[in-house]
């Protein structure tokens, strides 16, 4: 075939190949003439000679043994004999195309594709071999590929998708499909392309030049068949015989459309549901089947008809489209035991293009189950009254529940007792009268809220609960008193009936009417009363004065009985005192002096005055214990180091007086110094001298002058404190707070002593009185005494 090709081109294009250029005539440069005339007659003028390039044609594709001959270049000024040389340059210059410098033949070394470049630019020149001077200037010539229908048509895509709405008519666009040629569409039918369908049909059809798919059958379901495969072909050379083609694969799906109704799987529905079944529970399921798909398939349900009005309801499941029959209200097996419903289905969107009945309709039975069921009281809750002074296992109401089911069992009645933990009521277990057990104070709780429970014998477990609302009435069982504990005051110079006070009364019964209370005087006190009082028909009274004068010295306090009755049956009185202080006013009334009582009543102590002394007091607590503490902790030293050495110890007897009545103690004035004694009055609180004969005590010669102020300050105070009537007991100490200079009787320590034991002469202890006889016995005996 490239031979035939070959041939054919050199025959359409005489001395293709053969000569690249042609010579012309022409004078010198320089010079003119005429050389000769052409077929009119005109003269030809010789002119310069130089190069003519032609366009090269050169065939893609060339599958030679040897390389493709192009073409030849030749110049006037080569004679053959070597010396011109030809230079080829430009686009592929040595790569693709190669010439011969001696004969200027051009060849393509390389296979060519011309839908990889159509044609390519060259540059030619001769120059001398032998000095590289250009014999003609460099001129421009281009090999173009020749065309050859090497490539077959190919489509846009591999795989096409396209979809059309099910029962479309007849040349319904579907989708366009593109093949593309890579071969010149310049030059013959090589690019020119022709759509055909290989498979798909009758379904199917392609317009051959636009490759426009279109449908060919009316009425296509996609119920029946919903995706179709069509292939396409493409053909180049105008779809003659020889020509190359390409295919490819359109999946096409039909999509839907609402042209099919809902429809019931049955026509009768059968549901069984237990009487106890609560309230917006689903009672059953339906489901109505639909050919179509997504929203074409969305469907609605209702009742259109039922025996039990407002007793179900339905629902649409958009997930499954199923229907829902919901319980609106309670069933009871002993009422009705069966319900027929009749329910329609419709789709939610219809097609107007298809008149045809969207919707179904089917039958729904429920049967209702019985269940064991807890008792029903009569009332969903109970109010019972009862007075505050009912005895005890006084009825005040009951209770009433039955069984629901047939069976129609016992019922037992009981009490709550978590609500009556002090077991006030009971219950009888068969009637359920309500009764008490205890007396009932209203004041104490007017209310009470118990709960019974019944219980079926048949079956303990179904228990029913009320609750029960006891009020306790009211009845006239307390008496008024005072809504205060009043206390008032008077003055001296008080008028006749002047007011003093304003009473009232206050009573825990709450008697319908409301309260009303009398007021008046007792009837002890009306005769000799300083006061009256005054009832103002508004649950109040006066106290007024009944002379003009009162003295507080002889009377401070006076106490006024006021009885107050209620208006109620049975009549509650009672007495209630007030007290009046009797005070020293001024002119206008007004409080100046009262006895303490009175002031501390009427004024009374601030909040922070009673904790202001209540802390001074704790303050005192503490420093009298702190006080206490530290004279226990306090190191006492032994006045007695040892029985044996009695020249330095102070005996203790531990005799304690026996106060007024002791007429054997002794007489506190042995304990005087005998310098000091001098005629004194008798205390009442002194033994008689009868019981206790006076003692002699010598009269020692005044030893030191001056211990004069300690005896002017014992004898002045021993003078004081004798004819002191208030004196205390004789035996008591008397503490004068005084510290001479030293004692007649000087130290009986030997500490510290001027003389030896023999220099002391303690004779005159044993004239000191009874108290002092150890002391004299042991110190006053004669020398051998001791010694022995």
């Amino acid at each position: 075939v490239l031979m035939v090709l070959w041939v054919m081109a050199h025959l359409s294009f005489p001395g293709y190949g053969l000569r690249a250029l042609r010579r012309t005539t022409g004078g010198r440069k320089g010079s003119t003439g005429l050389t000769g005339q052409d077929a009119n007659g005109v003269p030809l003028r010789r002119s310069k000679r130089g190069w003519m390039w032609n366009q090269f044609f050169l065939l893609e594709e060339y599958t030679g043994t040897d390389m493709q001959y192009v073409g030849k270049l030749h110049s006037d000024s080569d004679r053959g004999d070597g010396s011109v040389r030809y230079v080829l340059t430009g686009e592929g210059a040595g790569s693709l195309f190669k010439i011969d410098e001696k004969s200027g033949d051009i060849h393509a070394t390389k296979r060519l594709d011309r839908e990889e470049k159509a044609y390519y630019i060259l540059h030619a020149k001769a120059v001398n071999r032998f000095t590289n001077e250009a014999l003609e200037g460099q001129s421009e010539f281009i090999i173009k590929i020749h065309d050859i229908n090497d490539n077959e048509p190919r489509f846009t895509k591999d795989v096409y998708m396209a979809s059309v709405p099910e029962m479309s008519d007849i040349g319904t666009s579907v989708i366009q499909v593109t093949a593309l040629d890579a071969d010149d569409a310049t030059y013959g039918n090589s690019a020119r392309v022709v759509y055909s369908i290989l498979e798909g049909q009758p379904y199917f059809s392609v317009d051959p030049e636009t490759g426009l798919i279109k449908t060919a059958l009316p009425g296509m379901d996609r119920e029946v068949k919903e995706n179709y495969q069509v292939v396409i072909q493409a053909k180049d050379m105008a779809g003659q015989m020889g020509g190359l083609s390409g295919t490819t694969t359109v999946s096409i799906t039909l999509s839907d459309v609402n042209d099919n109704p809902p429809r019931f799987i049955k026509t009768l529905y059968e549901f069984r549901v237990p009487e106890s079944i609560e309230l917006g529970s689903a009672v059953g399921l339906i489901r109505a089947m639909d050919a179509d798909i997504g929203e074409n398939a969305e469907m609605d349900y209702r009742i259109i008809g039922s025996d039990g009005p407002g007793m179900f309801d339905i629902t649409t499941n958009r997930s499954t489209q199923e229907g829902v029959i919901l319980l609106r209200k309670p069933l009871d097996f002993e009422r009705k035991r069966q319900y027929s419903l009749r329910i329609q289905v419709e789709n939610s969107h219809i097609n107007p293009r298809f008149v045809v009945p969207f919707r179904d309709e089917a039958s729904v039975k429920i049967i209702v189950e019985d269940v064991d069921e807890p008792p029903v009281f009569e009332r969903a809750s109970y109010v019972m009254e009862v007075k505050e002074d009912a005895a005890r296992n006084t009825v005040i109401g009951s209770v009433s529940a039955s069984d629901p089911d047939d069976k129609n069992s016992l019922i037992r009645y009981t009490i709550d007792r978590r609500t009556d933990m002090d077991r006030v009521f009971n219950i009888h277990a068969g009637n359920g009268s309500v009764f008490i057990l205890r007396e009932l104070d209203r004041e104490e709780n007017a209310w009470h809220n118990i709960s019974v429970i019944a219980t079926e014998f048949n079956n303990p477990r179904q228990i029913s609960r009320v609750p029960v609302y006891v009020r306790v009435l009211d009845v006239n069982d307390n008496a008024p008193t005072f809504a205060n504990n009043y206390e008032t005051f008077v003055c001296e110079n008080a008028k006749a009936n002047q007011r003093i006070q304003t009473v009232s009364a206050s009573d825990p019964d709450e008697p319908l009417g409301g309260h009303r209370f009398f007021f008046s005087l007792a009837q002890e006190a009306a005769g000799k009363a300083n006061f009256s009082v005054r009832d103002n028909k508004d649950n109040t009274a006066w106290i007024l004065t009944r002379r003009n004068s009162y003295n507080s010295l002889q009377k401070s306090i006076y106490h006024v009985p006021v009885v107050i009755s209620d208006g109620e049956f049975p009549m509650q009185s009672s007495t209630s005192t007030l007290t009046v202080r009797v005070c020293t006013c001024d002119r206008e009334g007004k409080m100046k002096l009262c006895n303490a009582e009175a002031l501390t009543a009427r004024a009374g102590l601030s909040t922070g005055a009673l904790v202001a002394i209540l802390l001074c007091v704790i303050i005192l607590l503490m420093i009298v214990v702190l006080f206490a503490a530290l004279r226990r902790q306090r190191k006492k030293e032994p006045l007695i180091i040892s029985k044996e050495d009695v020249r330095d110890n102070v005996v203790s007897y531990n005799d304690e007086g026996g106060g007024e009545e002791d007429t054997q103690a002794f007489d506190i004035g042995t304990l005087r110094n005998p310098e000091a004694i001098e005629e004194s009055k008798q205390r009442r609180d002194i033994v008689p001298e009868t019981f206790y004969p006076p003692v002699r005590r010598p009269v020692l010669p005044p030893t030191r002058d001056n211990n004069g102020d300690v005896r002017d300050f014992i004898n002045q105070r021993l003078q004081d404190n004798d004819s002191d009537p208030t004196a205390p007991p004789y035996d008591s100490l008397a503490t004068y707070a005084y510290e001479g200079n030293g004692s007649v009787a000087e130290s009986l320590s030997s500490l510290e002593s001027v003389t030896t034991e023999g220099d002391q002469d303690y004779n005159y202890l044993s004239e000191w009185g009874p108290r002092f006889k150890k002391l004299a016995d042991m110190y006053g005996g004669d020398d051998s005494d001791r010694d022995s």
